[in-house]
């Protein structure tokens, strides 16, 4: 069961565009955002090729992981989460959260995670009935999944579409499913800009389809923030009552405002922003740091 999302107009940023979220974030309670269209096409490969159990990789503050567990155990299948951290560390409560669910938890030190596969082989000769989804939904399945963010919510007349961008499952998807009128903007959340060009274009139906990434808008890396960033997101939230994340959407929304005050957008324009959903990351932040 899932609501479709709504655009919701973003007065604030521009009175020369026209600036729309789609909020993402309302279409499920537990499973967020882009992790719910990344999801559907996996679990259904997983139940169709057989599988009793689902198996992915993540964070301790992972939205991927939390969704995963949920939605693995309301398709009847067991999930099992393979995490970067130590097994001494305290459980934060996304991985509380995950186990609430019936997730089993494998602790992977931080060296150790950088072998995530050689972790997957092994454990695969163990569970042959095991599904694997690669770490945040990455893959042609998910990008697949995501290009229905599109296809599902009418947005075939908007200039832009622009969303943050991670392992750019989410931003392959839009490229896959936009308009040829339309300009694809991605904001990396992430330092790769040497990889992330060739992650995205392998998920790409065509590898020569146009689309721009925007590197300058990372803050630092993933789940980096800083004060003006935080009191960037608590006076959107004054402005528009739009909650947003440390990870993703903080990042993803600041640019957009950045971008139109320097009048990076042709003019009139139409622009759809995607709130990609999930704020799980927000769980690391003292209490009382944000106003939502």
């Amino acid at each position: 069961m899932h609501i479709k999302p709504y655009k919701q107009p973003i007065p604030s940023f521009s009175q020369q565009h026209s600036v729309d979220l789609l909020r993402l974030d309302m279409v499920h309670p537990i499973v967020s955002g882009n992790k719910f269209y990344k999801l559907r096409f996996y679990i259904k490969e997983a139940i169709t090729n057989g599988a009793n159990t689902v198996a992915s990789f993540g964070g301790p503050y992972s939205n991927h992981i939390v969704a995963l567990a949920f939605t693995a155990k309301e398709a009847g299948l067991k999930s099992i989460g393979y995490i970067r951290t130590n097994e001494h560390e305290p459980l934060t409560p996304s991985l509380v959260e995950a186990k609430s669910y019936g997730m089993e938890l494998v602790y992977l030190g931080r060296t150790d995670f950088q072998s995530k596969k050689a972790a997957m082989i092994q454990a695969s000769s163990n569970m042959p009935n095991c599904y694997w989804v690669d770490e945040g939904g990455y893959g042609t399945i998910g990008a697949k999944g995501a290009a229905t963010i599109l296809t599902e919510n009418d947005t075939s007349d908007y200039d832009y579409i622009i969303c943050a961008v991670g392992t750019g499952t989410m931003l392959a998807g839009c490229i896959n499913a936009c308009e040829n009128h339309q300009s694809v903007i991605g904001i990396p959340v992430l330092k790769n800009e040497g990889t992330i060009n060739a992650e995205i274009t392998t998920l790409l139906i065509d590898q020569h389809k146009p689309y721009t990434l925007l590197h300058q808008f990372h803050q630092g890396g993933y789940a980096k923030t800083n004060p003006a960033m935080i009191e960037f997101m608590n006076r959107l939230w004054d402005a528009e009552k739009i909650p947003t994340d440390i990870v993703y959407t903080s990042k993803l929304l600041f640019a957009v405002d950045q971008l139109i005050k320097e009048n990076y957008f042709q003019k009139e324009a139409s622009i759809l922003v995607i709130h990609s959903g999930g704020l799980q990351g927000n769980r690391s932040l003292a209490a009382g740091t944000l106003l939502f």
